[in-house]
Order: structure tokens, then C-alpha cells, then sequence
């Protein structure tokens, strides 16, 4: 068919270009059996194209598909590291509330103040001390106390020159004066060796204190700030046989939880009289110092 068109073409073309009257029905017949011919050679011309334009549709679509992936990829690239910094966003936050919380307390607090960050932990399950990145580079020394935004954290037992020892209220070896908020009660709290309770110790078994009592620090000594929470009452055991009560307390401070604390800074750095008001707050001599 293709030979038949070429062939028609150039007849047509010597028929057109020839002048003579006599040839013009030849020519109108040439061109209408061309025309005939030129109608199912379209079809075959479509049925020929069809590979190379499947082809470069095929191609298309898979440098689309490329593409697509490539583009895919990057968005869950984006889309991690905005999480990423979502989650840091929420963290910071978290720290600056804490944070507005511990310069709220300082407020409270007779003295100035030194915030600190918990670092790092004792590796000894028989103690219970953190260390914090303020040493005596920065005014630290032995025996000042250490409260977060929510109560009686502990007290410094052991300092460097950029870093220091915090034992824990909780502590077995730690003891603080208080007194009940509620009826003024004085006593002393000493730590359990547990993070959740601290005990009341040598409580008459006639003393009025009810689970739910506030018990807070009563400022003797001098060590610890005086009205600083402590913890609340959580058990009482007073049953016959019994020479004193036992009452339980669960810590006011988030001794797990916490990132930064304060560091109560003595008022009397060159007065001697603060330490020996130290050795009467305590009824245990620290072993760590």
C-alpha cells in the first residue's frame, strides 16, 4: 500500500504538472483513488506508532514514578527532622516551665540561690546521691542545702572545683528538723534508703498528726530554709505494743523526676557558727563527708 501511494503520488504529481485537457479526468481519478488508499495507511501509520509511543509513555510514567519517590523520600526526610524538633520544642518546654517553677521557689527562699543541673547519679544501690554541675568554683562548699520547685531535695556532702555530691533527703544517713504545719509539732525525718518515704522518727504515740498533715522544714540549725515542704503524712502506725508511732511520709520533692535544683547559699560563708548549727541538725554524722 505504502509502494501504491508512492507510486499514485508521483503519477499524480507528472498528471497535475501536465497541461493537457485530455488528462484531467486521469488526474481526478488518481486523486480520488488516493484519498481511498490514504484512509486504512492512517490506521496502519497509528498501528506502527503505537510501540514508540507506549515506549516514551512507559518512560514517562517511570520518571514520574522516579520522581515520585524522590520527592516522597525528602518529604518523610522533612517530616522527620520537624518531629525531631517538635519533640525538642516539647522538651525545652518542659525544662523552662520547670525552670520558672525552681526561680518561682528561690523567691521563697531567705538567701540567694545557685540553680544547678542534676547530671548524674551515685552507681551505689546502699546510697542515694546525685551530682550537679556546681562546684566551689561557683561558691559551693559542704553542707548547704538543696531544694527543687516542690520541696526538700537534699544537701551538699561532697564538692569539687566544677561539680558537686547531693545527698538525697531520702538517704539513710540524711536527717532533717521539722515541724507539723498543722499543729507545730517539732521532729526529726530521716531517709528510708527508698525514693517514695521518709519516717518520722521517736513520734510520741499521743502526738497529733493525721495522714495528709504537711510536715515541713522548721529552719533549726540553720542548714535548711525554714517553711520549705518536706513531704506529707502518708501512714501512721501506732498500734498497742508500740513505744513510738511510726509515721510515714512521701517526699514533697520529685527526687526522680527532677533536672535542676537550687543550692541555698549561706548567709554566713566566713561564720563558723553555721556549721556548728549543722552538727544539731543531724543525728547521723554523714559517711560520705
Amino acid at each position: 500500500m505504502s509502494f501504491a501511494l508512492i507510486y499514485l503520488d508521483a503519477f499524480w504529481k507528472q498528471t497535475r504538472d501536465n497541461q493537457d485537457p485530455s488528462l484531467l479526468p486521469i488526474y481526478q481519478i488518481l486523486k480520488d483513488a488516493r484519498a481511498v488508499l490514504s484512509t486504512p495507511a492512517s490506521y496502519i501509520y497509528a498501528l506502527a506508532e503505537i510501540p514508540y509511543t507506549t515506549s516514551d509513555s512507559v518512560q514517562d510514567l517511570a520518571a514520574d514514578r522516579s520522581a515520585l519517590n524522590a520527592e516522597n523520600k525528602q518529604l518523610k526526610a522533612t517530616l522527620l527532622m520537624q518531629s525531631l524538633q517538635v519533640q525538642r520544642y516539647a522538651a525545652l518546654k518542659s525544662e523552662n516551665d520547670r525552670l520558672r517553677e525552681l526561680l518561682g521557689s528561690r523567691k521563697k527562699l531567705p538567701g540567694n540561690a545557685v540553680i544547678a543541673e542534676i547530671f548524674g547519679a551515685v552507681p551505689n544501690p546502699y546510697t542515694r546521691q546525685v551530682f550537679i554541675d556546681k562546684g566551689s568554683d561557683d561558691g559551693i562548699v559542704d553542707g548547704l542545702g538543696v531544694v527543687d520547685a516542690q520541696g526538700l531535695f537534699g544537701q551538699i556532702v561532697s564538692v569539687g572545683k566544677t561539680s558537686s555530691r547531693v545527698l538525697l533527703v531520702v538517704d539513710r544517713d540524711h536527717a532533717v528538723p521539722v515541724r507539723v504545719n498543722r499543729t507545730g509539732t517539732r521532729l526529726i525525718a530521716g531517709g528510708t534508703g527508698e525514693n517514695t518515704s521518709l519516717l518520722l522518727e521517736n513520734v510520741p504515740i499521743s502526738a497529733d498528726i493525721v495522714v495528709g498533715d504537711l510536715v515541713e522544714t522548721s529552719g533549726f540549725g540553720g542548714r535548711f530554709p525554714d517553711g520549705y515542704p518536706l513531704g506529707v503524712v502518708s501512714a501512721i502506725s501506732n498500734g498497742s505494743g508500740l513505744t513510738y508511732a511510726q509515721v510515714e511520709l512521701r517526699p514533697s520533692a520529685q527526687l526522680n523526676s527532677s533536672g535542676h535544683v537550687l543550692v541555698i547559699m549561706s548567709q554566713r560563708k566566713n561564720n563558723n557558727a553555721l556549721i556548728d548549727g549543722d552538727n544539731q541538725s543531724s543525728r547521723r554524722e554523714i559517711a560520705a563527708q
